[in-house]
């Protein structure tokens, strides 16, 4: 090994391989600080040419490599097993922004630039990256692209896979596949592109990417609004995609629980409606019309919805302010979870027809097996996500509710399963979700992707143990 590490060292400068344990310290452990692993080294490449040269010194020494962006994910993806044989490859230092193309409305970035650099970016060339996670101010773009992140602004604009034209990526044997290509048709073979996103880093390094860039909204309507159940949120969401459909860039449902969680621990935030409701929608509109016209669109919807008694009551924001403060509450969610103490989380997709039922019955469910537990229920309505949160009574104690664990999740996973959902919408599999994958996945999806890994990696060096 010290001959491996000191190639390392001259490949990238010996400031940048990281061996003591206080360095490495914030590269091994996960975002919810619920595990930590152990690694041979960190490295801290500064290019493409870096990162391929040390690939290619990992697979010389059969080195498991696990790439890492901004180490902000929640499957365990991004950290090194307890073995202290891999790598973790820091992206981090490949931070720059190539080039904006306003013309074809395209940004080429590295794959550590920060998602909030890059907004920042578009919003200076009055462009917009919709991409929009609570996150965003630390995440990276390459961690987002392996991943296929989605947000709020799935609805409208799509999640990660549809929102980069192209890729530069590191392969396995540490050569580089040019891909950076800002076409929006190229029909010349199988689409590399859609396999490496979402791929989590098992199949090839994303270097940097071609992200699509959209015109900047010029007014916003958002509206927080309230209703007695899950099933009135579904038929709001039909109501608005009859009478908005092009306009609707945010459609999110939160339950009592996790807005009462919210003004508990973030007092700070402006409540919205003084009488508590069973669910809540936050609502936006985005539009190139007028910000009267916008409005007005938004208040007719909220009628129509009155009118037909889908709704109980609506707030719609006056002012930027008042938006912001509205989104701040839904974003505040997942601190104030962490704050009230340790939680089963459950990153799910389902049919939008079915989700009311799925909630109805799993609640159910979940109350019969484990009474008294709290339900921490909102997400991405608007595109089927929900973060499906299952949190101790108030009164246990949540160690010992974490023993239960598997079996939750064993319930939850197994009723999205019955009504067609997925165990992962947006947040991947890592190791977290490897065993439950086994139990969903058909055999011949199975067979195809272990066929594709051994493929691209047959000395499975890259972030080994995830997925598959």
């Amino acid at each position: 090994m010290h001959n491996f590490l000191s190639l390392c060292k001259s490949a990238i400068g010996e400031e940048h391989v990281l061996l003591e344990a206080v360095q490495q310290a914030a590269y091994l452990q996960d975002w919810r600080q619920r595990a930590t692993g152990k690694a041979l080294a960190v490295l801290r490449p500064a290019n493409t040419e870096q990162v391929a040269h040390l690939v290619r010194l990992c697979a010389q020494f059969q080195i498991p490599i696990v790439p890492q962006g901004g180490n902000t994910g929640l499957v365990l993806g991004s950290i090194p097993d307890q073995s202290g044989n891999a790598v973790v490859l820091s992206l981090q230092r490949l931070n720059q922004i190539r080039a904006i193309d306003t013309a074809n409305s395209t940004m080429t970035v590295d794959a550590g630039c920060l998602l909030a650099q890059i907004q920042n970016a578009a919003d200076e060339q009055n462009l917009l990256f919709p991409l929009s996670l609570a996150s965003e101010g630390s995440c990276t773009i390459g961690g987002n692209l392996s991943t296929n992140a989605g947000g709020t602004a799935v609805l409208r604009y799509g999640n990660m896979r549809e929102l980069c034209l192209g890729l530069e990526v590191v392969t396995a044997q540490g050569e580089i596949w040019h891909g950076l290509r800002g076409l929006r048709k190229d029909n010349t073979g199988y689409d590399l592109r859609d396999l490496l996103i979402g791929a989590e880093g098992t199949l090839g390094i994303i270097t940097a990417a071609v992200l699509k860039l959209y015109p900047k909204p010029l007014s916003y309507g958002t509206a927080f609004i309230r209703l007695n159940s899950i099933q009135a949120a579904v038929r709001l969401l039909t109501l608005a995609k009859q009478h908005c459909h092009t306009s609707i860039s945010g459609f999110e449902l939160i339950n009592q629980l996790s807005l009462q969680l919210v003004h508990q621990h973030f007092p700070q935030l402006q409540r919205v409606f003084t009488e508590a409701s069973p669910f809540y929608v936050l609502l936006e509109l985005s539009s190139s019309d007028t910000e009267q016209a916008t409005y007005q669109q938004l208040e007719q919807l909220i009628t129509n919805a009155l009118n037909a008694q889908i709704i109980e009551d609506a707030v719609i924001a006056n002012s930027l302010a008042q938006a912001k403060n509205c989104w701040a509450l839904r974003e505040s969610i997942s601190a104030a979870q962490a704050k009230e103490g340790k939680n089963i989380k459950h990153d799910i997709s389902l049919p939008i027809s079915r989700i009311a039922d799925f909630v109805t019955e799993t609640d159910l469910a979940l109350q019969q097996a484990f009474p008294d537990c709290r339900m921490v229920t909102f997400g991405h309505l608007g595109d089927g996500n929900l973060h499906y949160n299952v949190s101790p009574p108030s009164d246990a104690n949540h160690d010992q509710f974490l023993i239960h664990q598997n079996q939750i999740n064993r319930l939850v996973h197994d009723k999205t399963h019955q009504f067609g959902g997925s165990i992962s919408a947006e947040h991947g599999i890592g190791t977290l979700k490897k065993e439950e994958l086994l139990r969903y996945k058909s055999t011949v999806e199975l067979t195809m992707m272990r066929n594709i890994k051994r493929a691209l990696d047959p000395q499975n060096i890259m972030n080994p143990g995830k997925i598959i």
